[in-house]
Parts: structure tokens; C-alpha cells; sequence
């Protein structure tokens, strides 16, 4: 079914980009939700006319076993050709190899077992699946545990410590407090169905009718946190939700930062930066629509807003990550929209890294961007070590080596490592790709091995390596 009733016309999208640095002009389209209900809708246009063709019917997409290498510039399988760029494929398992009777993935995370271990969970329409990576890059199906109450395309999962947390904005779900050490006596022969009554850690349900676009951790302390919880008009406002998981057993509500309305996404991070006057206090990047809003959420009855802050070119902004944790001074952010609305430095329709100095919470300013070579969107990114990790929906997985940023913040020394294209379907567009929500959601590139988990809405999970000496 195709959602019309929630389309801005072009004219009213090419008037509002104009309105967004008004205040007022703003708050009528972002702060109302019109402009969030809107890009629900081009995103759920786009995912019925994918289901329409049945491209979320995972078990048409074949097992990949054999390692496939990249070479001059693709990696061939026995049914496919991706393009790609010093990452090889290890192995793929479609979304009903993975336990799925809905297929369409979303978001994923990876764990560490105290021996080593590495793990990933799947977000799934009906759910989320659990696999172990091996030492040789095969992705072992162990499990799943179904969603609380309906099947959603949203759902979304990190990992606080050996507990991974799972939110969706399916009405009820609330948010499922998993221990990953279920999984390490589970015999791959005899995968696990977990039980939600019986085999969760905690449930939250307090959320405004149990839904939460996004969950955020800090697992240096004991609260997790719902972004975006629905309704708007709730008194939290869609703003940080801050739940206390001190005991996991019975997670507690501890107050919301609601000043600044809606939060798509944050990262939540105890304060290690230049900003002397906020060293050791829990500080929040909040990723508001229309800017980037910092928050200092020590006290939790007490939120205080730092700054918020728009750009150039913002048209929904969407994710982010600190530079560097340990010295939090540059920041680098997403907007999900400006390559589809031709706006800002996304006109030419190439996915946008921004990059921001952060070194004053209270007046952080852009000072350059990367322009990616690919035609996509981007979606989701993380980094460490001084390397970005990029789901950018069809132009798919991407490594940026960003240690150029602290000498020379413009991004004029920004470079991609490697990438590996999850979506040949739009390989001979003019351009290279399409400017649509297709392809990657999400991925998990931080394990001690090397090996990277990239979940796909369509086809289901892959297991990718960086060729040795890629980043020399």
C-alpha cells in the first residue's frame, strides 16, 4: 500500500528546504513531524514496490560459501558480479537461512565472548537472529528471538557490555534486553527460538506506547536510552528517553531530555575532550532533524542543552560518531536526505560525510565534508581506530581513513580504503546507483578478526574482510 496521504509535493519539500534555517519556519517542518512522516513515506513507497517484486523474498538469494576475492574491481560469485574495491566476500546467508519467515534486514551489531568468540545480532522484520562468525569467516545460524508484538521494518540494535538491546518502532514492543552469553553452548544443529517471556534479561515497556525509533548505549555506565519514541506530543517529545538498567532485571525510567524535541539518533559518551569545563560528565550528540544538539545529561532529572547547531545542506539529519573517544574533538555526521532532495553539498546526489570541531560543546562549527565517489545515500556510519565504517543504503559497504581530519579538518585528506557494493541491481544506472533506500542498513566492523557483518534489507547477511595491506 502506498502511502500518499503524507507526500509534500516537490514545490511545498523546494519551499520547505529553503524555510529550514527560520526558526519558525523550521519548527512547522520539522518540529510538527511533517517532514519525518514524509520520509517514512518515500521510504515505505520504495520498500512496497520492492515487495511488490519480490525482492524481500530472501530465499531466492543463493548461499555464498566459497570465498570470493576481489579483483580489478569486482568479486563474481556463481550468481552474482560486485563491484568493490579491497574487500573480499567470506560468506553470505540470505534472511531465511537466517531464520526469518519475513525476510527485510535492518539494523545489526556484533559481541565478543570473554574467550574471543565473535557474534552478530540480525535485525530482521519478525525479529532478530544470531549467528557466530568463525575463524574462517563462515556466518553460523545459532538462533532468533521473534519481536515482542509486530513485525516492523524498524528495528534496532546495540550492544551495552554482553547485553545487546533491541527497539522497534512497532507499537508495544517496548525494548528487549538480551545476555549474549545465551549463545555460547547453542549447538548450530539445533538452533534456539528464545523466549520472551522466559529468556530475556528486561523488558522496558515504558516508553510512549512501547515504540522507539532508535536505542543508544554507553557501556561505561548503566543507562540505556530511546530516541525518538512516538508520539510527539508526548511529554518527553520524542526527545532522550534515559532508562536506568543498573539492574537489568528491572530497567526504570530516570528522565528525558525533551527541549529540543525529536532525536533521530545520538551517541551518549562520558566527556574526555578539550572542553575543560565538561570533562567526566555524560555528554550526548543528539542528531535532531535539522542539527546537530548537544546535551549534558549528567543529571538526569536535569538535561541541559549545550548547543544546537544546523549547516549547510541539512536536510534530515540522521546519524554520527565522535572522532575519536578518547579526544572528542572532531565529530562526523550523516544527513539521510541531502543527496535525495539536491540540497547542500548532496545536490550532485553523492553521499556526504560532515565534518564538525567540536572542541567547544557550546559552539561546535562544520568545517568540511567528504564527498563520496558512488551515487547512494547514506545511512549509517561508526568509527574507530581513525576509520569510518559507512552503510550507504546501494552503494554499500565503505572504509574511510579519516586520520588526516585533526591536521586538516576541510576533509581534503579524507580517503576510501575500500568498499564492497551489496547491490549490483543498480550497477548500469547512469551514474552508478540509485539515489534510493536499497541496499545496506547497517554493519559491524570492529571485531578483533577483522571480519565485517553487513546486513542488507534485501538479500540478507555478509560476511566481508579488508585485504591485508589496504591500509598501509
Amino acid at each position: 500500500m502506498f502511502i500518499q496521504s503524507a507526500l509534500l509535493s516537490f514545490a511545498a519539500l523546494t519551499a520547505a528546504r529553503e524555510m529550514a534555517k527560520d526558526e519558525v519556519k523550521g519548527a512547522d517542518l520539522y518540529d510538527s513531524g511533517i517532514k519525518h512522516m514524509n520520509n517514512i513515506a518515500l521510504k515505505m513507497e520504495t520498500f512496497n514496490r520492492g515487495r511488490a517484486a519480490g525482492v524481500f523474498e530472501s530465499e531466492q538469494y543463493a548461499e555464498v560459501a566459497a570465498l570470493a576475492t576481489c579483483n580489478n574491481g569486482t568479486a563474481v560469485t556463481e550468481t552474482d558480479t560486485f563491484k568493490c574495491k579491497n574487500i573480499d566476500l567470506y560468506h553470505f546467508l540470505s534472511h531465511s537461512a537466517l531464520g526469518s519467515t519475513r525476510g527485510f534486514g535492518s539494523s545489526s551489531w556484533g559481541w565478543t565472548s570473554a574467550t574471543g568468540r565473535e557474534f552478530v545480532a540480525i535485525g530482521q522484520s519478525d525479529g532478530a537472529a544470531f549467528a557466530e562468525i568463525t575463524s574462517a569467516g563462515k556466518l553460523v545460524y545459532l538462533g532468533r528471538l521473534p519481536q515482542y508484538s509486530t513485525p516492523s521494518e524498524w528495528r534496532e540494535i546495540r550492544a551495552h557490555n554482553d547485553y545487546v538491546i533491541i527497539g522497534s518502532e512497532a507499537r508495544n514492543h517496548g525494548i528487549q534486553i538480551f545476555d549474549m552469553k545465551k549463545l555460547l553452548t547453542i549447538d548450530p544443529a539445533s538452533p534456539v527460538t528464545f523466549s520472551n517471556t522466559k529468556d530475556l534479561v528486561g523488558h522496558y515497556k515504558g516508553l510512549p506506547v512501547g515504540s522507539t525509533h532508535n536505542v543508544v548505549t554507553n557501556p561505561d555506565g548503566h543507562y540505556i536510552y530511546s530516541v525518538g519514541a512516538q508520539p510527539r506530543s508526548d511529554a518527553c517529545k520524542s526527545g532522550i528517553i534515559f532508562i536506568d538498567i543498573a539492574d537489568p532485571s528491572n530497567p526504570t525510567a530516570a528522565g528525558c531530555a525533551s527541549a529540543d524535541g525529536y532525536v533521530h539518533d545520538a551517541q551518549c559518551l562520558f566527556y574526555k575532550g578539550p572542553d575543560t569545563q565538561y570533562v567526566g560528565r555524560e555528554i550526548c550528540y543528539g542528531f535532531n532533524e535539522d542539527t546537530l544538539t548537544i546535551y549534558d545529561i549528567t543529571v538526569k532529572t536535569a538535561p541541559v542543552i549545550l548547543s544546537i547547531t544546523s549547516y549547510t545542506g541539512a536536510a534530515y539529519t540522521h546519524q554520527g560518531n565522535v572522532l575519536d573517544k578518547e579526544n572528542q574533538k572532531y565529530l562526523l555526521l550523516d544527513d539521510e536526505y541531502d543527496e535525495y532532495d539536491k540540497t547542500g553539498p548532496g545536490a550532485a546526489g553523492n553521499p556526504i560525510t560532515y565534518i564538525w570541531d567540536i572542541s567547544s560543546l557550546k559552539a561546535p562549527k562544520q568545517t568540511g565534508y567528504y564527498q563520496s565517489g558512488a551515487k547512494g545515500i547514506d545511512h549509517n556510519q561508526y568509527i574507530a581506530d581513525g576509520f569510518a565504517y559507512q552503510s550507504n543504503y546501494g552503494t554499500g559497504f565503505r572504509i574511510l581513513d579519516v586520520r588526516s581530519i585533526p591536521t586538516d579538518p576541510t576533509g581534503k585528506g579524507v580517503k576510501e580504503l575500500g568498499f564492497f557494493d551489496v547491490y549490483p541491481e543498480d550497477d548500469n544506472l547512469t551514474g552508478g546507483g540509485s539515489i534510493d533506500f536499497v541496499g545496506t542498513w547497517s554493519s559491524y566492523a570492529l571485531f578483533k578478526s577483522g571480519f565485517i557483518y553487513v546486513n542488507t534489507m534485501e538479500r540478507g547477511g555478509f560476511v566481508l574482510k579488508l585485504q591485508d595491506g589496504a591500509r598501509a
